[in-house]
Order: structure tokens, then C-alpha cells, then sequence
């Protein structure tokens, strides 16, 4: 995916930064089993304890887009995070983001990874130097007008 940016003129070398420090609170969020995956699975989590979470990465890649029921509960979930001040972020890159997060066990369903969620304890124990770079990235996108941040995750 290229560098293309939903309205703003955000440097390359920021969306790098940026796209990495996504990686890294994928990462962490997964092995400390703060990670919800699914729209579906993440809309029940943000209607029981929408308090917990953190960061919503909705994730797309053009084939996708034509998909309206997805598109629908994007809104949803755009509208939902917006009223309760969780961070949201839109990725491209999905081949990229399944290979972050490994492959599901063998016999499983695949994995719908059109929305996670990263949650945090209610305390403070659990900071990430990544999850404030993304905080960062998704306000000053907010203080520009774009209520919704773009980063592509790039393929390594």
C-alpha cells in the first residue's frame, strides 16, 4: 500500500513511526491478552465495558471496500468510539496485520481482523511507549479535523 493519507499532508518517515508503533501495541496487547478481535466480538467487549478500551483499529484493504455491511459497522463503531473517547485508528495492509498476529491454531475459524480492540486494565500499570506514539498520532490527527487517522502497515 502506498502512503496515500485521507486528508492531511502526514511526512512518510511519521507514518512509518507510527505504523511501527501500531506493531508494537499489536504485539504486546496480544501476548498480555488485552487484544479483541472481530466486529463482532469487539462490539459486545465496547457495549459491556467500553471504559477498557483504548484503541480501535478498523482494518481495510480495497477489496474491502465495496463491502457495505462492513462499511456499516464501521460507522457503528466510529461513532461509538468518537462518543466515548477511544482512540480510532484506519489501517490498510491486512496481509501485513494477520502476519503480526500469527496464524490462528490449526482447525480454527479464521480470524476477522476487520476490528480489534486493544483494552487496558483499569489501572495504570499497563503503558506502552507505542500505545502513547498511536494516543499522540490520533490527536493531532483530531486537532486537524480528521476525526478518523490513516496508517499503512507496511509488508517487511
Amino acid at each position: 500500500c502506498g502512503w496515500k493519507e485521507l486528508g492531511t499532508a502526514t511526512a512518510p518517515r511519521q507514518m512509518q513511526a507510527v505504523s511501527e508503533a501500531v506493531e508494537r501495541v499489536l504485539v504486546a496487547a496480544q501476548r498480555q491478552d488485552r487484544l479483541t478481535v472481530g466486529v463482532y466480538e469487539s462490539a459486545k467487549l465496547m457495549n459491556v465495558d467500553p471504559d477498557s478500551v483504548v484503541l480501535c483499529l478498523l482494518a481495510t484493504d480495497e477489496e474491502d471496500e465495496g463491502d457495505i455491511a462492513l462499511q456499516i459497522h464501521f460507522t457503528l463503531i466510529q461513532a461509538f468510539c468518537c462518543d466515548n473517547d477511544i482512540h480510532i485508528l484506519r489501517v490498510s495492509g491486512m496481509q501485513r496485520l494477520a502476519a503480526i498476529l500469527g496464524e490462528p491454531a490449526a482447525g480454527a475459524e479464521p480470524r476477522d481482523l476487520h476490528c480489534l480492540l486493544v483494552t487496558n486494565p483499569h489501572t495504570d500499570a499497563w503503558k506502552s511507549q507505542g500505545l502513547a506514539e498511536v494516543a499522540s498520532y490520533c490527536a493531532e490527527s483530531r486537532d486537524k479535523n480528521q476525526w478518523v487517522p490513516y496508517v499503512c502497515l507496511q509488508e517487511r
